[in-house]
């Protein structure tokens, strides 16, 4: 029994730690695409929602890509780079294939290019203030999951409602643990309580032997 209930606060524990992470993420990607203009990292990370499939086959609508912080004097002709843009006039974070690089140093333009856009060249010519970093991999569907986790009923099902339980579960058990101590604590005080009684009981045996033991040489003095 003990065994199972260590088992079970082990995958509580567990599905708590995963919990944490996946709202941690969320929390991180929200905050990270709140701002196109100013995009946020950890650590020089950060992790983006895919919205469209102009990069098909090497990641895809849906996918959770991440973006990680370089010096822009390293990148060359064929890297995958995520910067600002203006699509539909307004602010847009893009990552696209770098086709072309022109100038030199640290003035330098680039001409970028969706692997899905059959050899279409994008409109938008960038500059290095542009650049927010380099792909540097992906995980296929998890934007997917951070959009459901985003809306009400995502955020409900996968952040709050698992807290919940594993709050109550903890309450739950920190009930029984000061239940268990006051019945370990009444034990105690009742084994304390027999052993004084047992003590009290032995020396009253003792002082009635002693009692007996005098009287008997008084009564032999006497004789």
């Amino acid at each position: 029994m003990k065994a199972v209930k260590r088992i079970g606060t082990i995958i509580l524990s567990a599905i708590l730690w995963i919990v944490i992470l996946v709202a941690a993420l969320y929390a991180f990607t929200t905050m990270a695409t709140k701002d196109d203009q100013h995009v946020s990292n950890l650590f020089g990370y950060t992790p983006l929602v895919v919205k469209s499939d102009s990069m098909q086959p090497t990641f895809a609508a849906g996918d959770l890509i991440f973006i990680h912080t370089c010096d822009t004097t390293t990148l060359k002709e064929g890297d995958i780079i995520c910067f600002h843009t203006i699509i539909e006039n307004q602010y847009a974070l893009n990552t696209h294939r770098i086709e072309s690089i022109e100038g030199t140093g640290a003035v330098r333009s680039y001409t970028t290019i969706g692997d899905n856009n059959q050899g279409i060249t994008d409109t938008h010519v960038i500059s290095d203030g542009d650049i927010v970093g380099k792909y540097v991999g992906h995980i296929k569907g998890a934007g997917k999951v951070m959009d459901f986790i985003s809306s009400s009923v995502g955020f409900l099902v996968v952040i709050v409602f698992p807290m919940l339980i594993f709050f109550i579960y903890q309450v739950y058990h920190l009930i029984m643990i000061s239940i268990r101590l006051k019945k370990e604590v009444a034990i105690e005080t009742a084994k304390e309580v027999e052993l004084a009684k047992l003590k009290a009981r032995e020396a009253a045996e003792a002082e009635m032997a002693k009692s007996s033991t005098d009287e008997e040489k008084q009564n032999e003095a006497v004789k």
